[in-house]
């Protein structure tokens, strides 16, 4: 069955363009030309992922994402934008978006992304981490603890899998910076430092804690 992605943008040349590149990908794509019409065609189609503009009329995709994410934790939300000041990005990732992708972009970028998020997901379903009564599945972006699930965004799951790799280590604050970043520049560091509090926010596990060492990184530590 082919996965399905809904495009919402109220540019409709360019999103026609994008639609036709990513349908000769295999995946079923269904448009929306504004915020309102895309979170109707959602509650209709139930897509696997959403490629979400920003900058629309009658509904901006900060408030369809923002909807969407009341009810539903699963599907995956790709935000595609020309505003790129670090306000909005950690604000579309504070409303649980897995990606933040500034325009313009090439399309063969966009699709390298899609496929790697359904691959990953794909060949690491049964992935999980236990530290304390806590279940960590990576591929789905969940912390389960005490009958309660948490969803993560992608950077929040990138960032807790590896302290999970290292547990009782300590992990370089470089090391996370260029593995989920990809450098380790002022802007992302403060990025880093927010993730890390949404992080230990969802991890009420009392025997569960994320220790900061001054200057130096976090260790994932347990009991």
């Amino acid at each position: 069955m082919n996965k399905k992605i809904l495009l919402v943008d109220d540019d409709l040349t360019n999103s026609m363009l994008l639609k036709r590149f990513i349908e000769a990908e295999g995946y079923e794509v269904t448009y929306a030309s504004n915020g309102r019409i895309g979170l109707e065609l959602y509650r209709d189609s139930r897509p696997d992922l959403i490629l979400l503009d920003i900058n629309m009329p009658e509904m901006n995709g900060f408030e369809v994402a923002r909807t969407i994410r009341l009810s539903d934790k699963r599907v995956i939300i790709f935000f595609l934008t020309d505003r790129t000041d670090k306000v909005d990005r950690l604000y579309g990732f504070s409303l649980k978006g897995n990606d933040y992708i500034p325009k313009p972009f090439y399309p063969e970028e966009l699709i390298a992304k899609i496929n790697e998020r359904f691959e990953s997901d794909l060949v690491s379903q049964e992935m999980e981490y236990r530290f304390g009564n806590t279940v960590f599945h990576p591929n789905l972006s969940t912390l389960s603890y005490d009958g309660e699930t948490h969803s993560l965004s992608v950077r929040q799951s990138e960032i807790l899998s590896i302290l999970a790799r290292n547990e009782g280590k300590l992990v370089e604050r470089d090391v996370i910076l260029n593995t989920v970043w990809g450098d380790a520049s002022y802007s992302n560091s403060m990025a880093l430092n927010v993730q890390i509090t949404y992080i230990r926010k969802m991890l009420t596990d009392p025997a569960v804690a994320i220790i900061s060492i001054k200057k130096k990184g976090y260790i994932l530590q347990i009991g």
